[in-house]
């Protein structure tokens, strides 16, 4: 992770360098649409139950990528491109670069709220969340934060968006109204990603603890710790809220665990890539797809509140960041090196 001498200490992972390979030399072939998909049959591993739709060129050096998020209705994808301090605008209806959003000191985690016309970017070089306007690009405010603010999640129900701060242990808590600070909860250890479960409370890996804080976005108390038996390092967080169930990827052992959000119970452990990342759910499908540091992509599938593995593959060297469009069910993996030197996204179809 490339990273200014005044910021923060690198976050500890694994820096692979992706390579020009065949399989993106047929992605720039590829014609398959989203609308194409079928069914795949769950299997115990093997390759994916994806179909390459394109590879976009993206512009900028092969420094690392992180976090997607994607505004389907109006068909926006956001990419924090960390080591380029800019974040990448891409139109997936036509598969191209729209804009190149610049100056956000170590962009990590990015978030767009559709109903707001906004995106939400941690800046970890310089410890701060900016508010975007997600028609123009511009930053309306931004405001300070722990140290080494990563993940976001947003709360409709208070309009707040809640930050992790990966080495202070904390979570900020923004007032997308005003875009300054309103809360700084301390969650006792390192976190990983956070998670806004519709019951009513914020959901928040704690990674040096091996558990799941629950806290009251009201009051801004911790009310819950859960622990997560058989899970070393919690870092990816997911909620299938519909079905009350959410997802817990653990990247010191590569593994992922399901949590009961009505009882707090979790089970089901199941093998994925190594130090696995970004995690994304397609409730209209029912699938999870987790993407690794080690290039590794697995795709589960759930039923009855459990996951069942469609398949486990090596997708590109880098490709720990997923995204899904809801409306398409297309996935978006962006790669940091993959053509001529600079940065490709991976489109695929589900199959």
């Amino acid at each position: 992770m490339t990273a200014k001498p005044s910021g923060p200490p690198p976050r500890p992972t694994r820096r692979r360098r992706a390579t020009l390979t065949t399989m993106v030399l047929l992605l720039l072939s590829a014609q398959v649409g989203c609308g194409q998909a079928t069914t795949a049959t769950p299997t115990d591993g093997g390759g994916l139950p994806l179909t390459a739709v394109t590879t976009v060129p993206l512009p900028g050096d092969t420094s690392r990528l992180d976090y997607a998020s994607i505004d389907p209705a109006a068909h926006r994808l956001f990419i924090a491109h960390l080591g380029a301090s800019q974040i990448i605008e891409v139109d997936t209806t036509t598969d191209q670069v729209s804009r190149v959003i610049d100056d956000i000191p170590g962009v990590h985690g990015v978030l767009v709220v559709p109903d707001l016309h906004r995106v939400f970017a941690t800046a970890t070089n310089s410890n701060e969340v900016l508010t975007l306007d997600e028609d123009t690009g511009t930053v309306p405010s931004r405001a300070p934060t722990g140290a080494y603010p990563d993940g976001l999640a947003y709360d409709p129900s208070t309009q707040r968006v809640w930050v992790t701060n990966e080495t202070g242990g904390t979570e900020t808590v923004l007032d997308t109204a005003t875009g300054q600070v309103v809360a700084t909860v301390d969650v006792g250890g390192d976190t990983g990603n956070v998670a806004y479960d519709p019951a009513g409370r914020i959901l928040v890996a704690v990674q040096s603890r091996n558990q799941i804080v629950v806290i009251d976005p009201t009051t801004f108390t911790v009310t819950g710790r859960v622990d997560v038996p058989g899970c070393e390092h919690p870092h990816g967080l997911a909620l299938d809220p519909d079905h009350r169930v959410g997802f817990i990827a653990c990247d010191g052992n590569a593994t992922l665990h399901t949590l009961d959000l009505d009882t707090d119970q979790t089970s089901n452990p199941q093998p994925v890539g190594a130090d696995p990342d970004v995690l994304a759910y397609d409730p209209g499908t029912a699938r999870l797809s987790v993407a690794a540091e080690s290039g590794d992509v697995t795709v589960l599938t759930e039923q009855n509140r459990q996951l069942t593995v469609l398949g486990r593959d090596h997708l590109a060297d880098g490709a720990h960041v997923v995204a899904v469009d809801p409306s398409t069910h297309c996935s978006y993996y962006p790669i940091a090196s993959g053509l001529s030197g600079h940065p490709v996204l991976l489109v695929e179809a589900n199959r």
